[in-house]
């Protein structure tokens, strides 16, 4: 669907502008690896990485990523993207001829595990209960129904190989799971930290945003030398975590600053002055977008803790910020104490939430 700028569909009065690359910060080198700057990736439409003694990082040009780990028995596979779909074989192949024999889900989404039931029938899947709920709930032929699921924790032994597999409650979404190999030291946490990024837009569309939060936290609770991620054709390092970490809380630091200052009568109302009620909406759009604009600003203005600032240390930041922004400040408005409520009548402290 074309529109006014040939690519892309321009709306008239009410939609988005087209964004404009001189206008945004270029994303910093420690996010483009070598290989994305070959060419035979975008032609062989793949790339791999053994980031683990034996244990086997997958991405492609599109962003996003798998994992694979031979065990003498059989392969092991964590996710399979739609994206990476057959040319996961490849990768396989070019490694082992073991059979796969055991499939991981990560969690429900399509987005990461849509390409499941080209494994066939036979393959173990292995999932939470709640991804298992929910794929039920939701019926879809390209993702199989798990064949084993579990609760809180479990341990995979295959060929001798482990795999702890963890679950510590909703994030990105419910039955988000931890996937550790212990003696490899390589952690797979799919879609809370995109290596080099600040993810994508709405924190990496999360549902559960003080989950997305503590999950930094847990991340780092893990003894890991490699992350995979989920996206960006990067694999991650502690540091990339820490990093994450810190641009989430200067965000929701900036969040808590302009809820504390903005949301009052005086503001709200100087906000609604002159629209009517039969335009009261247009009224509450400006005073959301008014503490969006003000949480972005404060951001991207910092100077962060290496003395840089975001755009210089995060691909998106320019891009992404915003949707950020509103996100995080719309789960401190929903997810987070408001300190009290409304007294009888209009006595008091006043509440907007």
């Amino acid at each position: 669907m074309a529109g006014k700028y040939g690519d892309f569909y321009a709306a008239q009065k009410w939609g988005f502008p087209k964004a404009v690359a001189a206008e945004h910060a270029p994303s910093p080198r420690q996010f483009m690896p070598d290989h994305i700057h070959d060419p035979s990736f975008y032609e062989r439409n793949w790339h791999k990485e053994e980031i683990g003694d034996g244990f086997y990082w997958v991405t492609t040009p599109s962003g996003y990523e798998a994992a694979f780990m031979p065990t003498g028995s059989g392969v092991v596979v964590i996710d399979a993207p739609p994206p990476l779909g057959e040319n996961l074989f490849a990768a396989i192949e070019s490694v082992t001829d073991e059979p796969v024999t055991h499939v991981i889900y990560s969690h429900w989404h399509s987005d990461h595990i849509g390409a499941a039931s080209m494994f066939g029938p036979k393959v173990k899947i292995i999932a939470h209960d709640v991804t298992r709920e929910l794929l039920a709930r939701f019926p879809d032929p390209y993702r199989p129904l798990p064949t084993d699921t579990f609760t809180t924790d479990e341990t995979l032994e295959v060929g001798g190989r482990r795999l702890e597999l963890s679950y510590k409650g909703a994030d990105h979404c419910p039955g988000n799971i931890y996937i550790y190999a212990p003696e490899e030291k390589v952690l797979t946490k799919i879609d809370i930290v995109s290596p080099g990024s600040v993810t994508f837009m709405h924190c990496d569309a999360s549902e559960n945003i003080s989950g997305f939060y503590q999950a930094h936290d847990d991340i780092l609770s893990y003894d890991f030398k490699a992350l995979v991620g989920g996206h960006i054709t990067r694999w991650g390092t502690r540091e990339d975590v820490e990093t994450a970490r810190e641009y989430w809380h200067d965000m929701l630091a900036a969040s808590d600053e302009a809820l504390k200052e903005m949301s009052t009568r005086d503001v709200l109302e100087g906000f609604h002055q002159g629209t009517g009620r039969e335009h009261r909406l247009v009224g509450a759009e400006n005073f959301i977008n008014s503490m969006v604009n003000y949480i972005t600003d404060k951001v991207l203005s910092k100077t962060t803790s290496n003395g840089q600032a975001w755009p210089e240390r995060l691909a998106g930041a320019t891009t992404f910020t915003k949707y950020h922004a509103f996100t995080v400040m719309e789960s401190s408005r929903l997810e987070r104490t408001h300190h009290g409520y409304q007294r009888r009548g209009t006595g008091g402290a006043w509440y907007v939430v």
